[in-house]
């Protein structure tokens, strides 16, 4: 049987640039994430978009689009040996993209998007659907049961062996222009739908519309505290958006870590996940 995408008992990390750029970018990422890959006890999925549907602004960078994208991202497995995972926005999205992603990514804004859950069940992928901002933890049940009917539908077979499916805490809407992450959200998810749960530590510190000329600002000082939060409330997996040079980068730098800061985080949240566990073994917490 293939090891999961999403192991339950290891944690993992979903990590790359928020949109496809270049093979020098994107090399250079999945490079650096294939080194740190030993590191990390569940492994690393590479992320990242061949088209950012959802800019703020309409004359936005949005990436290479599907086709070109995709062609991007496989070349990206083929030097790296990274699963790839990728967001789809539309239902005849889904087939193409897993015929090249390892797992088909639901944007937060689409999360009760009914035809695209089942469509991306369908294809017999992992996917992983990231919260609405606007959701309750418990809201993301019908999303996963979605996903699993058409995984159903597919295959034929019972719910106890449908494919991967995880959820994404992201952060909730606080006002205007403003997230906030409760914790308590994390074993909430995975009570209610019984699926690993990933934060995603750079989408959390977002500020939507308070960047320059009405694009996303962030916070992204606040990434490390809410990472390492958020691994000792119980995530199994991280979501962490990462650049070479974010301050340039065509979308979401202001809420990206540089990668040069990426390995020193990610040995400090394993260093956490492994005490954590440990005491929970022992009955202590």
């Amino acid at each position: 049987m293939p090891s999961p995408v999403f192991p339950r008992d290891r944690l993992f990390l979903i990590a790359g640039p928020c949109v496809a750029e270049s093979d020098r970018l994107n090399f250079r990422v999945a490079d650096a994430l294939a080194r740190l890959a030993e590191r990390v006890p569940g492994g690393i999925v590479f992320k990242a978009s061949f088209d950012k549907a959802n800019r703020s602004n309409a004359g936005a960078f949005r990436g290479p689009g599907l086709h070109d994208g995709l062609e991007a991202l496989d070349r990206v497995r083929a030097r790296t040996g990274l699963p790839i995972l990728t967001d789809v926005h539309e239902p005849p999205q889904c087939a193409e993209a897993a015929a090249v992603a390892d797992v088909l990514q639901i944007p937060a804004f689409l999360c009760r998007q009914t035809d695209l859950l089942i469509a991306a069940g369908r294809t017999g992928r992992a996917v992983n659907v990231k919260k609405g901002q606007w959701l309750h933890p418990e809201g993301m049940r019908g999303a996963v049961d979605k996903v699993r009917a058409g995984n159903r539908e597919a295959t034929g077979a019972p719910r106890r062996r449908s494919r991967e499916v995880a959820v994404t805490e992201r952060g909730s809407f606080f006002g205007y222009g403003d997230l906030v992450v409760d914790m308590r959200s994390l074993p909430r998810m995975a009570a209610a739908t019984g699926c690993p749960v990933v934060f995603d530590g750079t989408h959390s510190v977002q500020q939507p519309g308070r960047g320059k000329g009405g694009a996303s600002g962030g916070v992204r000082e606040m990434i490390v505290p809410l990472v390492l939060a958020a691994v000792a409330a119980g995530a199994n997996g991280l979501f962490l958006e990462t650049h070479p040079d974010p301050d340039n980068a065509p979308s979401d730098g202001p809420n990206m870590i540089p990668l040069k800061a990426l390995p020193d985080l990610i040995t400090r949240a394993v260093d956490v996940w492994a005490a954590v566990r440990a005491k929970r073994r022992s009955g202590r917490v």
